[in-house]
């Protein structure tokens, strides 16, 4: 019988971070070796207990310094942290490679979402407009979501010199109501108690419109995707940008 994978998380008393932690405890074939905070020694806590993957659902202006340490100690990252910068990764990945490690840096661990991206990417060649309105609790810290921007970004991407039109009001009676802009579409934050992540793209064109959800009851819904990352950069030395590169999901590939 194969070895447990020995898993930690950082940020362990957060609503994702406690749900993965009775997750790892319940799951075969992994060993939850225990969480860490912020005001924890981190280096410390990982030559103590020495897991394989360290899982972090914290802050963006921790993340990436909770993930570099990881890597540095031999263990590789599962970052599920939205809002690290660009940099940011590329350091993380430059840091897997050089040690030899697995790791990955995902906006969105909800397999629901990330087919969601999928089939918005199928679609966005064939429609002139698109808006995305995402949905999340009011304690969110960033704005819009990770997820809303990869989303934008790949879908003017996948449309190349051809743009999305986005139709700004002439006269708008309140500032920002048709939503921040990237790549010619419209995003729109909504922040209220009820949701945990919702999200919709809207596409048009003249005489109809198609929407493709995803809906999120339960941050259960983040265990899946987690559980398989976890698997996929223990047992090999590739670094992830996202949940789709892992599930081979690649629009027109």
């Amino acid at each position: 019988m194969a070895d447990a994978i020995r898993v930690a998380v950082a940020g362990h008393r957060g609503k994702v971070g406690s749900i993965l932690v009775q997750a790892f405890q319940a799951e075969p074939g992994m060993d939850y070796v225990g969480g860490v905070g912020s005001d924890d020694d981190l280096a410390a806590f990982l030559k103590k207990n020495r897991p394989h993957a360290l899982v972090d659902f914290t802050r963006p202006s921790v993340a990436l310094h909770n993930a570099l340490v990881a890597v540095a100690a031999g263990t590789a990252p599962v970052v599920g942290t939205s809002g690290i910068p660009a940099e940011g990764v590329d350091k993380i990945e430059v840091a897997c490679k050089a040690k030899g490690l697995g790791g990955i840096v995902a906006p969105n661990f909800a397999i629901g979402a990330v087919v969601m991206m999928y089939l918005a990417e199928i679609a966005a060649p064939h429609f002139d407009a698109a808006e995305i309105v995402e949905m999340h609790n009011a304690a969110k810290l960033d704005s819009p979501s990770g997820t809303a921007l990869s989303t934008a970004r790949r879908l003017a991407a996948r449309r190349g010199n051809k743009p999305f039109s986005h139709r700004r009001a002439e006269k708008e009676m309140l500032a920002g109501t048709r939503g921040g802009e990237e790549g010619g579409i419209a995003v729109h934050s909504i922040r209220l108690p009820g949701f945990v992540a919702d999200q919709e793209v809207i596409f048009g064109l003249p005489g109809q419109s198609m929407t493709i959800a995803h809906r999120t009851t339960s941050r259960e819904a983040y265990v899946p995707g987690v559980l398989l990352a976890i698997r996929r950069v223990t047992s090999e030395r590739r670094f992830y940008r996202g949940l789709d590169e892992l599930l081979g999901l690649h629009p027109g590939g």
